[in-house]
C-alpha cells in the first residue's frame, strides 16, 4: 500500500467512526426517548450560536479594510471549524460541542437555511428580471452555459491526474458528479454582489448596473436549474416525476397563490393591519411551501425560494425583513456555514493530492466564468478592462453552491477530495473579488482627469449637465425653480439627473430602488404599498417629469436613486456626477424653513454629507437654501449675487450670468472691494504656503486678483452694457463691521435669490477671522451670514464651489459643536435680526 492509499485508508477509518456512532440514552420519559432538550441540546446550541456570534463580528471588523461582506466572513469562520483547524480541538469536539450535539444542531441549521432563501427570494424582483436589457441577459445567460460546458472537461481532467485508488476514482465519476461540479461553476450569489458594489462604491457606475443586473438574472437562473435538476441527483429513477410535480407547484403558487397573496398583504399593509401573529402565519407559508417542494422530490429550500418571490414587493416586504430578518440570516445561518466546516477536510486533500492540484484546479474554476463574460461584452463595446471586471465579480459565490456540495456529500456523489478543493475554492473566489476589483477598477481615480468641469469654462454650445440631490419630496420644489433659472440658453440645452438620497437600511432590496423601472413599480401594487423610499422615488419622479413637460421638453430628466449609509453616500454622489459627466452638482441644505421663515434643522446628518461632498467633488458644487422661491413659470425672480474675489465667486458668477438670459430673471451684481484693514492677506490661511513660501502666496493672491478682474470686465462688457434687466454696482469695505452693513443695504432692498460664492481661495485676514465664527463652514463666510435666523432675510440661497481648486477642511461635528455653544454668548454674532 502506497502512502496516498495508506491517508486514505486512514481517513475512511476516522469518516465511519465519526459518521456512524451509537448514542445510549437512560429516559424513564416514554415518549421522547432522547436527552432531555432543556438540559443537554439547548445550552450546546447556545454555546454554538454565540461562538459564531462573536468570530464572525470580531473577524468581520478586522477585514473591513478589505471591503469583505459578512456572509463572506461568516463562511470563512465556519470553515475554520473544520476538524483539521479549530473543530479537531478537544475544547470544541468534547466540551463546545460534542457528536451526541451535531445532529440536532444541523437540524436547526436546515431550519435557518429555509428562512436564509426566502429572504434571498424576497431580494429577487422578477419584473426587473423578465425586463432586464438585453445585455445583462446575454452576460448572464453566457456565464451559466459556458462555465457548465468548460467544467465538465475540467472534471474530466481533474479525474485524469487523480492520485488514489481506481475504486475510488469509478465512484465519483458517474454523471451525478459531473451535474454537481458542473452547476457550483454556473453559480452567481446575487446578495454578495450587491453588497460588493455598494462597498466599493460602483453601485451607480456603469460596470455596477451591468454587473448588478446580471448578477440577478443568473442567480435566479442558477435556483431555476438547481430545482430542476436536483432530483436527478437525489433519485434518479423518479426525477422526472418530482420535476413535474414541482413545475405544477410553482404554476400554482403564481398563478393562483400569488394573486390572493397580493390582494390579501396590499389591503391589511394599507390599513396598517398588521401585527406579530399575523406575520408570524405569513413566514410559516415558506416552511409550508419548504414541506411540500420536500415532499415532491424536490430540495425544501426551492419553495422557500418561490415563496419568497410570489409575495409582494414594497411596504410590507420591508417589515417583514425588518421584523424577521435576525433569526434566520443573522444567528441560525452561521451555523450553517460551520455545519459545512466539519465536513472540510482540505489539508487532508493537500497531502494526498498535491499542492499542485489543488492549485490548479482552483485556478481553472475561476476562468471559465471570466471568460464567457469577456466573450459576452465584447458584443457589446465594452473595454476588455470592464469585461474582466464583470467576469471577476461574476465568480462571486454565496449559500447556493454550498447547498448543492453538502447534497453531493450526504448522497456520497463527490469525493471528499472533489468536495473540499470546491468549497475551499467557493470561498476563495468570493474573498479575493472585492480585492481585485478595488485594484483593477477605480473610478475614483478618475475624478481629476477633466479640470474644465465648470461653469465658467463651458462652452457656449455645450450642454449644461446638473445633478440635482434631495432627500425628500419637499425639497424638489425649490431645486426645480434653480434649475428652470439656468435654463436660459437653448443654445446650450440642460440636462439634469435627479438623484434621491436614501440611507441603506441592510436590506438588499432598498439597493434596487435605483435599478427598478418606474413604471414597474406602479405595476406592483397600490401606491400605499410601496415603501417610504420608493413613494419619495415615485414623487420625485412625477415631480420631475412633470417639469420636463413644462418645459416642452427641451430639458432632459433622469432620475435615479442612492442607497447607501450616509457616512460613505458622498462617494456614490461622486461616481453619479463622474458616470453622467455633471458640470455642477446641486445640493439641499440641512435647515428647512419653518411657516415662520425660520431655518430649522431637519437632518444633521445632511450637513455631513454635503461637507462631504464638497471636500472632494468631481464638478462645481451648489448648496441651496430654500426659503420659498418662486417659480419662473408664474413670476419675475430678482437676483443678486456678491462678488469679493476667488475661484468660487468667479464661478457663482457664472450661474449668474447663465441665469441672467432667462427673460423673467432681474441680475443685480455688487462687488465688494476690500480695502484697508479688510483687505489685509493672512498668508497662513494657505495651505501650500510651507510648501512654496510667502513670497508664492502672495503672487498666487495677486493673480486671483487678476483673474477676477479680467472676468468681472468682460461681464460688465458682454452683459451689463447690453442687458436691460442687469445691474453693477460697487461697494467698497474697510472692515468686518462694513461687510455687515452692506449685506443689511443689500437685503432691505430686496431680492428673492442670492448667488454667492463659497469663499475658498481668499487670502484675506477678516474672512479667515469670520470663518472662525461660522456655524455652516460649507456655506462660507457670506452664505453663513446670510443663512443666519439673525440676519432677518426671507431671500433664498446658492452657494457655489468652483471645481479644481483647493477644498475648506472641515472640523469635526463635535468641535462644531463646542465652538458653536463657547460662541452662543452673542459676542460672535455679526447680525441682529432686522424687524
Amino acid at each position: 500500500m502506497d502512502h496516498v492509499s495508506e491517508i486514505q485508508h486512514e481517513y475512511n477509518k476516522r469518516v465511519k467512526i465519526e459518521g456512524c456512532y451509537e448514542t445510549i440514552v437512560s429516559n424513564p420519559n416514554a415518549i421522547w426517548k432522547s436527552d432531555s432538550i432543556l438540559t443537554f441540546y439547548l445550552p450546546f446550541f447556545t454555546a454554538q450560536v454565540a461562538l459564531m456570534l462573536i468570530t464572525t463580528r470580531s473577524a468581520y471588523y478586522i477585514l473591513r479594510p478589505l471591503n469583505q461582506p459578512l456572509i463572506v466572513v461568516e463562511i470563512l469562520i465556519g470553515f475554520m471549524i473544520s476538524p483539521e483547524i479549530i473543530g479537531g480541538t478537544p475544547f470544541y469536539g468534547s466540551s463546545l460541542v460534542p457528536l451526541r450535539a451535531i445532529i440536532p444542531i444541523e437540524t436547526m441549521t436546515h431550519f435557518g437555511l429555509v428562512f436564509f432563501v426566502f429572504i434571498a427570494g424576497l431580494d429577487m424582483n422578477l419584473d426587473t428580471i423578465l425586463h432586464a436589457r438585453k445585455k445583462a441577459t446575454s452576460i448572464a445567460v453566457a456565464g451559466i452555459i459556458i462555465p457548465m460546458a468548460m467544467g465538465s472537461g475540467i472534471y474530466y481532467l481533474l479525474q485524469s491526474m487523480y492520485k488514489g485508488s481506481h475504486e475510488n476514482l469509478a465512484n465519483h465519476n458517474t454523471f451525478k458528479a459531473y451535474l454537481f461540479w458542473t452547476l457550483t461553476y454556473s453559480v452567481t450569489g446575487f446578495p454578495i454582489v450587491s453588497q460588493i458594489l455598494t462597498n466599493l462604491k460602483l453601485l451607480y457606475t456603469g460596470l455596477g448596473r451591468v454587473a448588478l443586473t446580471a448578477a440577478m438574472i443568473t442567480d435566479f437562473y442558477n435556483w431555476v436549474t438547481f430545482a430542476l435538476l436536483i432530483p436527478y441527483a437525489m433519485n434518479e429513477k423518479t426525477a422526472i416525476y418530482s420535476v413535474i410535480a414541482t413545475i405544477v407547484f410553482v404554476l400554482f403558487c403564481f398563478i393562483i397563490l400569488r394573486p390572493y397573496m397580493e390582494k390579501l398583504i396590499i389591503r391589511k399593509t394599507t390599513h396598517n393591519d398588521w401585527d406579530n401573529y399575523q406575520l408570524l402565519f405569513v413566514v410559516m407559508g415558506a416552511y409550508a411551501c419548504a414541506f411540500i417542494t420536500d415532499i415532491l422530490g424536490a430540495h425544501p429550500v426551492v419553495g422557500a425560494l418561490v415563496y419568497g418571490i410570489i409575495i409582494p414587493r414594497g411596504k410590507f416586504t420591508e417589515m417583514l425583513i425588518n421584523k424577521s430578518e435576525d433569526l434566520g440570516v443573522v444567528y441560525l445561518a452561521p451555523i450553517f456555514y460551520g455545519n459545512c466546516g466539519i465536513r472540510l477536510r482540505f489539508l487532508y486533500t493537500v497531502r494526498t493530492q498535491g499542492v499542485t492540484l489543488v492549485m490548479l484546479t482552483m485556478f481553472l474554476t475561476c476562468i471559465p466564468k471570466i471568460l464567457s463574460t469577456l466573450i459576452a461584452t465584447q458584443f457589446y463595446g465594452m473595454s476588455i478592462l470592464d469585461g474582466v471586471a464583470v467576469g471577476v465579480l461574476m465568480n462571486t459565490k454565496g449559500v447556493l453552491p454550498l447547498i448543492m456540495l453538502n447534497i453531493a456529500w450526504d448522497e456520497q456523489i463527490l469525493s471528499a477530495e472533489s468536495f473540499s478543493i470546491l468549497t475551499v475554492t467557493v470561498l476563495m473566489m468570493t474573498i479575493i473579488v472585492p480585492i481585485i476589483i478595488n485594484v483593477i477598477y477605480k473610478p475614483r481615480k478618475l475624478h481629476r482627469q477633466n479640470k474644465l468641469r465648470t461653469i465658467q469654462n463651458l462652452k457656449v454650445d455645450s450642454e449644461l449637465r446638473v445633478l440635482a440631490c434631495v432627500h425628500n419630496p419637499r425639497q424638489t420644489t425649490g431645486i426645480i425653480n434653480i434649475l428652470e433659472a439656468c435654463n436660459s440658453n437653448k443654445l446650450c440645452p440642460l440636462r439634469v439627473i435627479a438623484l434621491q438620497l436614501v440611507e441603506m437600511t441592510g436590506t438588499t432590496t432598498s439597493l434596487l430602488v435605483s435599478h427598478i423601472n418606474h413604471h414597474n413599480m406602479q405595476q406592483s401594487g397600490a401606491h400605499n404599498s410601496l415603501t417610504e423610499s420608493e413613494q419619495d422615488l415615485e414623487t420625485i419622479a412625477n415631480v420631475f417629469a412633470a417639469y420636463a413637460e413644462e418645459t416642452e421638453n427641451t430639458t432632459k430628466v433622469e432620475t435615479l436613486a442612492a442607497v447607501s449609509p450616509y457616512s460613505t453616500i458622498h462617494e456614490d454622489i461622486y461616481n453619479v456626477a463622474q458616470e453622467k459627466q455633471a458640470t455642477l452638482i446641486i445640493l439641499p441644505f440641512h435647515k428647512q424653513s419653518s411657516l415662520e421663515g425660520i431655518l430649522e434643522d431637519s437632518n444633521s446628518a445632511i450637513k455631513d454629507i454635503n461637507q462631504n461632498v464638497i471636500r472632494d467633488a468631481p464638478c462645481s458644487v451648489g448648496i441651496f437654501v430654500d426659503r420659498g422661491i418662486g417659480s419662473l413659470f408664474k413670476v419675475d425672480l430678482r437676483v443678486l449675487m456678491l462678488f469679493i474675489g476667488g475661484p468660487d465667486d468667479r464661478e457663482a458668477l457664472a450661474v449668474a450670468w447663465r441665469m441672467s438670459k432667462h427673460q423673467r430673471i432681474h441680475l443685480s451684481v455688487v462687488r465688494i472691494l476690500l480695502s484697508g484693514e479688510a483687505a489685509e492677506a493672512d498668508s497662513s490661511s494657505s495651505s501650500h504656503v510651507e510648501s512654496k513660501g510667502l513670497l508664492s502666496a502672495e503672487v498666487d493672491n495677486e493673480k486671483q486678483k487678476e483673474l477676477d478682474d479680467e472676468y468681472v470686465n468682460s461681464f460688465r462688457l458682454k452683459a451689463v452694457n447690453n442687458e436691460d434687466s442687469i445691474k453693477y454696482l460697487e461697494k467698497e469695505v474697510h472692515s468686518a463691521n462694513d461687510i455687515s452693513e452692506v449685506l443689511n443695504q443689500m437685503d432691505q432692498i430686496g431680492c428673492d435669490l442670492y448667488i454667492l460664492g463659497q469663499g475658498t481661495g481668499r487670502n484675506s485676514m477678516v474672512f479667515s477671522n469670520l470663518m472662525k465664527q461660522t456655524d455652516c463652514p460649507e456655506l462660507g463666510v457670506i452664505g453663513d451670514m446670510v443663512a443666519s435666523n439673525n440676519f432677518g432675510s426671507c431671500s433664498s440661497l446658492l452657494v457655489v464651489q468652483q471645481y479644481g481648486f483647493e477644498r475648506i477642511e472641515f472640523e469635526t461635528s463635535t468641535q462644531q459643536s463646542s465652538e458653536a455653544s463657547a460662541n452662543n454668548d452673542g459676542s460672535g454674532e455679526l447680525f441682529v435680526k432686522v424687524e
